[in-house]
């Protein structure tokens, strides 16, 4: 009886605990229950003497190693894209696991976190769009350059969201940074099988941002109206 009401304790203090983690940030992503299943049990194994900051440092080598994946790829044959695939996992790895390591520790630093999240976040997509750019060939090069404006333009819209709102929220609906990185893993195994086909995803990537980003930005409008509303009364 004595060890299932510790066990039964431990599992309530684990939820609290997983509640705090994830508590300030608002998830709709459709992988978010299975990631942050896989968060909580990947916090528990990680090494005390690895901080948040080195986690961050680890997110962007992954970024290092996409980028280095489509230079490989442009000189010695579409098959080293699959190198990326690794490059995306680090990369989830320490940008899912910096910011929640702080809290799962209860030392987190709030707005230095949110800082530094944003800037590793925008250069991790200037060095993945920068890849592409290299491995693609002719006017298909322009589409990293807007991959690159629309992921920014996401981003911006997620920061003006969480002024007027004051909810922060990475996603956009269903799709998240995580199935980004599944679905940009698929293209790059879809390339090494047939040739080119890395364009066509791009194109449809590329349109899937700019609707998204285009109703999310008509939501946000609204909202900013709502609160100009709101303050004059």
């Amino acid at each position: 009886m004595g060890y299932k009401r510790e066990e039964n304790i431990k599992q309530q203090q684990d939820h609290t605990k997983g509640k705090r983690v994830f508590a300030d940030r608002e998830r709709t992503n459709i992988l978010r229950k299975g990631e942050q299943s896989l968060i909580l049990f990947l916090l528990k194994k990680v090494p005390k003497w690895i901080s948040p900051n080195i986690m961050t440092g680890i997110g962007m080598f992954g970024s290092i190693i996409v980028f280095s994946a489509f230079i490989l790829a442009h000189f010695y044959g579409r098959n080293y894209l699959l190198i990326g695939i690794l490059g995306f996992f680090v990369n989830w790895l320490g940008d899912s696991l910096d910011g929640r390591l702080a809290y799962y520790r209860e030392i987190p630093r709030k707005w230095y976190g949110f800082a530094l999240d944003i800037i590793m976040d925008w250069l991790s997509i200037i060095l993945i769009g920068f890849g592409y750019y290299f491995y693609a060939e002719g006017l298909t090069q322009i589409l990293a350059f807007m991959f690159v404006v629309l992921y920014g333009w996401s981003m911006i819209i997620s920061q003006i969201r969480y002024k007027i709102t004051g909810h922060y929220q990475i996603d956009s609906g269903i799709l998240g940074p995580t199935e980004l990185r599944v679905i940009i893993s698929l293209v790059l195994v879809a390339e090494t099988l047939f040739e080119d086909s890395i364009t066509y995803f791009a194109i449809a990537m590329v349109a899937l941002l700019l609707v998204l980003n285009t109703i999310d930005t008509l939501k946000l409008l609204k909202a900013g109206d709502a609160k100009d509303r709101e303050e004059k009364a």
